[in-house]
């Protein structure tokens, strides 16, 4: 199976296509039927960042997109390299990180369902693929490759984004090709524009409304309409809340902003008494929407680039199918701008105070996030600071609340640090057993993450629900390994905090080139559900 000397194959179309999209970083796992693509790497300008799973990998290419907005590729093997990179691809779906996925597959005679009993044959693995990738293709021969990847990587830019997925033969990888090296290619992604009609309608709605409010989601951050965001409020003068995905959107300590406490009951009475509720960038699911507890008696606006959450979550409303930044601009051009008497201001005050007098109690909690900077890029995995963080945390943060799945963290900020930026990851001790692999990449790649671990000696969220459900926790308590035992035997260097020293320990591993872990020994409580 080798090849000669200077002899291109399909793996090096595909190596020639990433860069001539504009990629410079893969995340992979090798696997043999992908070999020739990572053959070819070796002849290629690409940076390789080999992560330890192949479920790290796909976290990594996510955190690496989100942190740079702009496309990241990924390789890894047939069957079970493949399918374990479908929880990371379910968050990039539904977190919107335009991901390209590519996979190798057995050879070309045994696609189709012929059953040739090849290592690693499915009857159709593309299939487990298309509920989660917003685009499935399988090469079929060498020509294709260059095509193949340029629609995945629209798809995977086109708005809303998401993880695109391409599957190539082993034999297809392996053979030689004299096609011509690929060079000039471009993509076109698609993004909604707002309908002209429903604009002005919107319009007219806001500049009618006596109390307007809006919600800013996730939408609104993965298009950059944050700008657009800040004047419409100023000029409607109207609160804003944001979603845990748009966290950082709008200014935290700006007067009209009511943060992201959505699962506090006075926020959702907020949102509900507003004559005109301005949704934009958000389906309002379950989180956004208090468990779709939240009933608006007034008027909505549903801005949305996905059709599919389109008026899903209300009943009746101005439903506009577009980007978030186009639309938003557009309002803030439009509406008639107001003078401001406070009352707003004083409204959001009131409500602040409210959910905050409802919390007391909880200083350690709040203490512990004061305790992490808001001006590192942070990833954070499900733990109960993370539930505390969504609504609480100033800064941008990114988590897995997509999927709700364990073990995003630590891969996440691996791939984002791949990009030169220092990163944060966090993770309960449930788990940091997830991501525990790839501190081998940390150290293999010498990247700057920090990786704090908060180690309550199990599944402290679940702890507490099944305590609250049915009295007694069964299956939550974990037997967990010396944390910074385990960091010093792969070089990573580790420190331990407590609540009152977790600040400096913080500042100072942050301050550090190159890897590290801080361990807190805490349990921090849920606040209670409103």
């Amino acid at each position: 199976m080798r090849t000669g000397a200077g002899m291109r194959t399909g793996g090096d179309l595909v190596a020639e296509t990433l860069v001539a999209l504009g990629a410079t970083t893969v995340f992979g796992e090798p696997g043999q039927h992908a070999l020739a693509m990572f053959d070819a790497l070796r002849r290629s300008p690409l940076r390789y960042v080999g992560c330890r799973t192949e479920l790290g990998v796909a976290f990594a290419a996510d955190g690496h997109a989100r942190a740079t907005g702009t496309v990241t590729p990924f390789m890894v093997s047939t069957g079970p390299g493949a399918l374990a990179t479908l929880p990371a691809l379910m968050e990039s779906r539904l977190a919107c990180a335009p991901v390209v996925g590519i996979s190798s597959q057995i050879p070309s005679d045994g696609l189709g369902g012929r059953r040739k009993g090849y290592l690693h044959e499915l009857p159709d693995q593309a299939a487990s693929f298309r509920g989660v990738a917003t685009s499935v293709q399988v090469v079929r021969a060498a020509a294709q490759i260059p095509s193949a990847l340029a629609l995945a990587w629209e798809a995977a830019l086109s708005v809303p984004q998401g993880p695109a997925w391409v599957e190539i033969p082993q034999d297809i990888l392996l053979a030689p090709t004299d096609i011509p090296v690929v060079a000039d290619l471009s993509v076109r992604p698609r993004t909604p524009q707002p309908r002209a009609e429903l604009v002005r309608q919107a319009v007219q709605a806001l500049d009618a409304a006596s109390n307007p409010v809006i919600l800013a989601g996730g939408g609104v951050a993965l298009s950059g309409a944050g700008p657009e965001l800040l004047a419409l409020a100023e000029r409607l003068r109207s609160p804003v809340a944001t979603t845990f995905a748009a966290k950082g959107v709008f200014p935290h300590e700006h007067p009209l902003s009511l943060r992201s406490w959505l699962e506090d009951r006075f926020v959702t009475d907020f949102l509900e008494e507003a004559d005109v509720l301005l949704v934009a960038g958000s389906g309002l699911g379950e989180l956004s929407s208090n468990y779709h507890t939240m009933r608006p008696r007034g008027r909505v606006i549903h801005i949305e680039a996905d059709p599919g959450k389109l008026d899903a979550n209300t009943s009746g409303s101005l439903a506009v199918h577009a980007d978030a930044k186009v639309t938003l601009g557009a309002l803030a051009e439009a509406v008639r701008p107001r003078e401001g008497d406070g009352r707003a201001e004083a409204a959001v005050a009131d409500v602040l105070r409210r959910v905050r007098d409802r919390l007391s109690g909880h200083e350690q909690e709040f203490a512990l996030l004061e305790s992490i900077p808001s001006d590192v890029l942070s990833f954070w995995d499900m733990t109960i600071l993370t539930y505390w963080a969504w609504s609480a945390f100033p800064g941008h943060m990114w988590s897995a609340q997509g999927a709700g799945g364990l073990g995003y963290g630590l891969p996440a900020a691996v791939g984002a640090a791949a990009s030169g930026q220092r990163t944060l990851a966090i993770s309960g001790d449930g788990g940091a057993m997830y991501g525990l692999a790839e501190l081998a990449t940390m150290r293999q790649h010498d990247l700057d993450v920090t990786w704090l671990i908060v180690d309550d000696g199990g599944y402290g969220i679940l702890r507490d629900y099944m305590t609250g459900a049915f009295g007694t926790p069964t299956g939550t308590e974990l037997v967990r390994p010396d944390f910074a035992a385990l960091a010093a035997s792969f070089g990573v260097p580790a420190r331990l905090a407590t609540p009152a020293s977790l600040a400096e320990e913080l500042a100072d591993a942050l301050a550090e080139p190159g890897p590290n872990v801080v361990i807190l020994r805490a349990n921090p409580r849920m606040f209670a559900s409103t």
